[in-house]
């Protein structure tokens, strides 16, 4: 990864979020207190925590020639079932308890429970 890419995303990171941050304080109060906008309020963080962690998945291994021959013991095999049952977990833990930092939480343990399990057993 170059130096300039990583300067350019965290400037445009930086740049969407202060915009987010600043934007209601600009837009009426009349706008504000609409109910599909709190709906999409409720349901942002969990939708770009998705989105981050679904664009963070280690498939690259996967693809091409080798794809799934090297069947379940592949490490890349359990790294990419460990990410996609830690997302199934953290969709629900939020589905039920609409608390993100207890999602997070019990993703990252959850993605390591799932890692330690598909070693000792599958490999």
């Amino acid at each position: 990864m170059s130096s300039s890419y990583l300067i350019l995303s965290t400037l445009a990171m930086a740049a969407v979020t202060f915009i987010t941050r600043a934007l209601p304080a600009l837009i009426p109060k009349k706008l504000l207190d609409t109910p599909w906008l709190h709906r999409l309020n409720e349901s942002l963080p969990l939708s770009v925590m998705v989105l981050l962690i679904l664009t963070s998945l280690s498939y690259q291994g996967l693809s091409g020639d080798a794809g799934f021959q090297a069947g379940l013991n592949s490490a890349e095999v359990h790294l990419f079932m460990a990410q996609i049952g830690a997302l199934l977990l953290v969709l629900l833990i939020y589905h039920l308890s609409r608390q993100l930092l207890v999602s997070m939480i019990v993703g990252i343990a959850a993605i390591n429970g799932f890692l330690w399990l598909f070693t000792r057993f599958l490999g």
